[in-house]
């Protein structure tokens, strides 16, 4: 599933914000140049220091975890994180594992055949003394029960739709009800690593004079409660000096933040987990494009950790001179392009199969990997990665998924479908209707193959990648034309478009390629593919796909995974496309970066010290 859009990007993520938001420790399957960083955290490291992060192509926006529904702000977890951490904090070093350590509980226990779970939560504490209780979680619930509608991660008939009760019998005890059963791994993985926990004692209030009572035990109050959240959580100017933000649980406070995407933080002196912070303080600093980044690594004087482009690769031996290590970090997550099956003038040739599918052929996913990334991507073979996720790719994603590169494959199918086939030229319908042999319903007669993709500015190997894309599909007589914009302005234009309603306002859209979709531990496909999913922004729609996704909700066994990921493979919800790794930048003198977590929603500097 999606970590509340976090591409974003996110984190969706992003940099090291959109690169290495969700990126896992290993080589990259390129030449072997580039390693995995070493083995970061053997060399004893001396207290204090600070480190500052490269951040390229958008910022946060949104301090409360719980963003509005209309915030998809991939960057925002990244922020959010180090301060208020998911109960199951997913990741531990390179391992795609829930991380006991960092996670706010201690035990989970599973009953009433998987209809009930009872949540032992440690014995830490907020950064104002105040110790975390079950109280915290029913806040959380309460909230997200009265606002399903204004949250960005809900997604219809999971957390809390499916919670039929919940108890606090203790102050460190959360027994939680459910209308059905689940499955353990996945209700564990990829429903609660979205729930952080909230400081009951110090958020449950209405406005900045209210007390703080317990507002959130009525519908009223609890839409009242969220409001204020929510509004003070955008009011970007007062982040880092609003006393709300003070109160956090996660190692990290944040010490001050700029509308142009710098941000800062510094230790919290009480957080209670076993990895307290080493460093004084932790800067993010923004940059527009990855070239400047790079110009900034190159220079030596300014940035600790960042990242290098993949079209610049052979930059990595210089960097290395000049006193940094370079680690090869797979990504958790599937890179794509989404199709906007709604769109007025080429929804209803999206919407044939035949037609992704001779689209997916023309993608020439191995020239992308070796000539754009350097070899250091996923194949992007299906929506499941071969890397960084746990074993949960199927053999026929294995073995190249269903699509291999093939002209010739896409040639015949449109020809086969009425299509009048004209390579490096304009493919036409020449056969209009429904038949087996005809173009489809809503196709009339003359029309081209004409798509628009809309993509992320900023970053060289996405224009690379869809300069390739655009001369592939022309094979087929297909006309791709690029458009690029930043990240935040692509998201504002993608609007969700479905059978019952897709405006031109905001459905004018056809193809989008935001980069790629992080995982959670879990890699499930609610959200996502299932009809209506919160990150559906297509409209995509296939009772069958619903019902697997729903199967490997409730079942346990591998067979219900694969069926659902060969499905989706198979149908195209979205075009596959690799999944470039992230090339992270640091300074040798910088240790505990490596093996990096693959899921923190950016970095764990507090497990970074500088050598002594």
């Amino acid at each position: 599933m999606r970590k509340i859009r976090q591409l974003t990007l996110t984190a969706a993520m992003v940099t090291l914000t959109m690169a290495v938001a969700a990126g896992c420790s290993g080589g990259g399957g390129g030449s072997g140049a580039i390693g995995n960083g070493g083995a970061g955290g053997k060399k004893p490291v001396k207290a204090g220091g600070t480190v500052t992060i490269a951040e390229t192509g958008a910022t946060p926006n949104f301090v409360f975890p719980y963003a509005p529904a209309t915030n998809t702000d991939g960057w925002n977890v990244n922020l959010t994180q180090p301060m208020w951490p998911a109960l199951v904090y997913a990741g531990d070093g390179g391992q795609s594992v829930v991380n006991p350590d960092e996670s706010l509980f201690s035990n989970m226990t599973w009953a009433n055949g998987d209809k009930q779970v009872t949540i032992d939560l440690k014995h830490w504490n907020w950064s104002d003394g105040q110790p975390i209780t079950s109280r915290d979680f029913s806040f959380v619930y309460n909230l997200l029960k009265a606002n399903t509608d204004n949250w960005n991660g809900y997604v219809q008939g999971l957390f809390p739709d499916n919670v039929s009760s919940v108890s606090t019998p203790d102050a460190n005890t959360v027994v939680i009800n459910l209308a059905r059963s689940y499955n353990p791994s996945f209700y564990e993985e990829d429903v609660l690593s979205l729930i952080p926990l909230l400081p009951q004692h110090a958020w449950d209030k209405s406005s900045d004079a209210g007390p703080v009572g317990n507002l959130d035990q009525t519908t009223a109050g609890a839409k009242a409660v969220y409001a204020y959240l929510q509004k003070e959580g955008g009011d970007m100017a007062s982040f880092a000096t609003n006393p709300l933000w003070k109160v956090v649980d996660g190692p990290w406070k944040l010490s001050e933040f700029r509308t142009d995407g710098y941000y800062s933080y510094v230790p919290n002196k009480q957080y209670s987990g076993a990895d307290k912070p080493i460093l004084d303080k932790v800067v993010n600093t923004p940059f527009t494009t990855d070239t400047a980044e790079l110009n900034a690594l190159r220079a030596g004087d300014t940035l600790d950790v960042g990242t290098l482009p993949l079209n610049d690769v052979k930059q990595a031996s210089a960097l290395e001179q000049n006193g940094y290590s370079v680690a090869s970090v797979p990504i958790p997550g599937v890179a794509m392009i989404q199709p906007n099956f709604y769109n007025a003038q080429v929804g209803p040739e999206i919407q044939q199969l035949y037609v992704r599918q001779a689209l997916e052929y023309l993608i020439n996913r191995p020239q992308i990997v070796s000539k754009v990334y350097s070899g250091y991507a996923d194949p992007g073979n299906g929506p499941v990665p071969l890397t960084a996720t746990g074993p949960w790719a199927s053999p026929l994603e294995k073995s190249g998924g269903p699509y291999p590169y093939s002209p010739s494959k896409a040639t015949a199918l449109l020809q086969a479908h009425g299509w009048k086939v004209v390579p490096n030229g304009a493919t036409t319908c020449q056969n209009p209707g429904t038949g087996a042999n005809q173009c489809g319903a809503g196709i009339t007669a003359g029309e081209g193959l004409t798509f628009q993709l809309a993509y992320t500015s900023g970053e060289t190997s996405l224009d690379e990648q869809s300069a390739a894309i655009k001369s592939s599909e022309a094979q087929a007589g297909i006309t791709i034309n690029l458009h690029s914009e930043p990240f935040n302005t692509l998201i504002a234009n993608v609007g969700t478009c479905t059978a019952q309603s897709h405006p031109a306002a905001t459905c004018g859209w056809q193809l989008a390629d935001f980069g790629y979709d992080p995982y959670s531990l879990y890699p499930a496909g609610e959200g996502l593919f299932n009809s209506g999913g919160t990150s559906n922004q297509g409209g995509y729609s296939d009772p069958k796909m619903d019902q697997l996704i729903n199967a490997t909700e409730y079942g346990s066994d591998t067979a219900s995974f694969y069926a659902y990921e060969d499905y989706a493979a198979q149908q195209l919800p979205w075009l596959w496309l690799p999944n470039h790794n992230s090339l992270l930048v640091y300074r040798n003198n910088l240790q505990g970066i490596t093996p990096l977590n693959p899921f923190s929603g950016g970095l764990n500097p507090e497990m970074w010290g500088y050598t002594k």
